[in-house]
């Protein structure tokens, strides 16, 4: 029954990449979130929040007075922070990978398909355009892969030399559900936060200020890196690192890039590398 909701989100999220198809993206949306509603993956509790998201939409349109908007912001970042520690009830996230084990010095991974966590991100594809940059195509392309080669080189070389990983390439039989995963759902959604609504907020917000541009990068990076607590200092760290590396993509190359160095770097090290981590090396 869990894999009912995913038929329509996993392609909902695909299409947010393309703004004309917002409309199309947050109708399979509905149908996602209604069928998991239906199949007991989320209960009534979970439409307080989702209002909550409707009502910051109304309240951050450009239409709206400047406190209107500005307390609609102070409610999306809340909920948002919510949603991404799973603090709120009435979502009832289903398991669908460990604990397993996939190489035998590793830590054991288990892997749950969110509900609430991905809210933030679709809200701001939805919701705030401004959070694309307009480059696209090959530029992008071209940037998302300098980043990517840039940050698994400087993690990847950090990672190994400190013990926290080895060289370990592999192929599990979930990989396809944990691509998925990562790219739409992980990938996608850290992003379009921490790039997209954390990084060019505050450089449009710093506007003409001199460094405008490093100062926004420095902020995001540093964020997204206390934002992954849960793996000790020593990851803290690693993702302090590839943040900057995302938000120089994102900086040159848009969304697209940013999305395109955070999944690539993702997917090294699920496929190359000890995943999630040596045993040995577990804090705590």
């Amino acid at each position: 029954m869990f894999v009912v909701p995913w038929i329509a989100i996993f392609p909902a999220a695909l299409a947010l990449w393309w703004p004309a198809a917002r409309w199309l993206s947050l109708g399979l949306l509905s149908i996602g979130y209604g069928a998991a509603l239906a199949g007991g993956q989320m209960d009534a509790w979970a439409l307080l929040p989702i209002t909550g998201l409707f009502a910051a939409a109304y309240a951050v349109s450009p239409r709206r007075p400047r406190y209107l908007r500005g307390l609609g912001h102070a409610v999306f970042v809340g909920l948002a922070i919510a949603l991404s520690l799973h603090w709120l009830p009435g979502f009832h996230n289903p398991r669908v990978i460990g604990p397993e084990r996939f190489t035998a010095d590793a830590v054991p991974f288990t892997m749950y398909l969110n509900l609430d966590k991905p809210l933030a991100g679709f809200w701001l594809l939805l919701v705030l355009p401004w959070i694309r940059r307009p480059q696209v195509g090959w530029g992008s392309l071209r940037v998302g892969l300098g980043a990517l080669v840039m940050t698994l080189v400087s993690c990847g070389l950090m990672a190994v030399l400190l013990g926290l990983v080895k060289w370990a390439p592999k192929w599990p039989s979930v990989s396809g559900l944990w691509l998925l995963n990562n790219l739409l759902l992980v990938s996608l959604v850290e992003e379009a936060l921490f790039r997209g609504y954390l990084q060019g907020g505050l450089r449009r917000w710093l506007g003409a200020q001199p460094y405008a541009d490093e100062i926004a990068l420095g902020v995001a990076a540093t964020v997204f890196g206390l934002a992954h607590v849960a793996g000790g200092w020593p990851w803290r760290g690693f993702a302090m690192v590839a943040g900057l590396g995302y938000g120089w993509a994102y900086r040159g190359g848009g969304l697209a890039a940013a999305v395109l160095a955070h999944g690539g770097l993702n997917v090294a090290h699920f496929f190359l590398f000890t995943y999630p981590m040596l045993a040995a090396t577990r804090p705590g």
